[in-house]
């Protein structure tokens, strides 16, 4: 019974862990800067096709930033991925990394 209890814990822990993963890799989304406005915390992203947003299609946005110093840390011209959620009043960049 205990040899049972280990095989299924060790079997959900493996199922969480991949769905995890996988949850994270479908929110990252792949883009280029466009522009930088750091006066009103926000960013211009060219990007494709964003998923975790319900947008199928490539677009050029604009979105708020939750820290203002990710700003610092991209300039125009660089790819970037990142994640974004929607809320009332628009679109938030939530994390944002230069891509490799």
């Amino acid at each position: 019974m205990n040899r049972i209890m280990r095989i299924t814990a060790a079997l959900a822990l493996a199922v969480g862990l991949a769905t995890g993963t996988l949850a994270a890799e479908g929110a990252a989304i792949s883009g280029e800067v466009k522009k930088i406005d750091e006066g009103a915390g926000k960013i211009t992203l060219k990007h494709g096709p964003a998923k975790s947003l319900g947008m199928e299609e490539p677009m050029t946005m604009v979105y708020r930033v939750k820290d203002p110093a990710m700003l610092k840390q991209v300039k125009v011209g660089d790819k970037v991925t990142f994640e974004a959620e929607e809320a009332a009043s628009g679109y938030t960049v939530t994390k944002m990394q230069k891509a490799k």
